[in-house]
């Protein structure tokens, strides 16, 4: 049983560290929006590649507004995703040893 308890618990810690990277991932692509980025830089375009099919759909859901919610959205997500989810995974590997 303890090695199903190790990977639930490394589960955890992966999911834990990928939103974690999202959530800096849409804090910079909000911060550099408040600029003119340059489109063509690889950066920009990597950034907007990875966060663009999660705030996209959020955007579709909220009225046209003259300022972009959708990473507040995307925040309070994550931020539940990391109070909710990881934590359940962490307290079912704890209860499992």
């Amino acid at each position: 049983m303890f090695v199903l308890a190790n990977f639930i618990h490394a589960l955890a810690v992966l999911v834990d560290i990928v939103l974690t990277v999202f959530y800096w991932l849409i804090l910079f692509r909000a911060i550099i929006s408040w600029v003119n980025p340059d489109p063509f830089n690889s950066i920009v375009q990597f950034v907007h590649r990875v966060t663009e099919p999660v705030l996209e759909p959020l955007r579709r859901f909220l009225p046209p507004m003259p300022f972009d919610i959708s990473p507040i959205l995307a925040f309070l997500g994550i931020i539940f995703l990391q109070s909710f989810l990881v934590r359940t995974l962490h307290d079912l590997a704890m209860r499992m040893v």
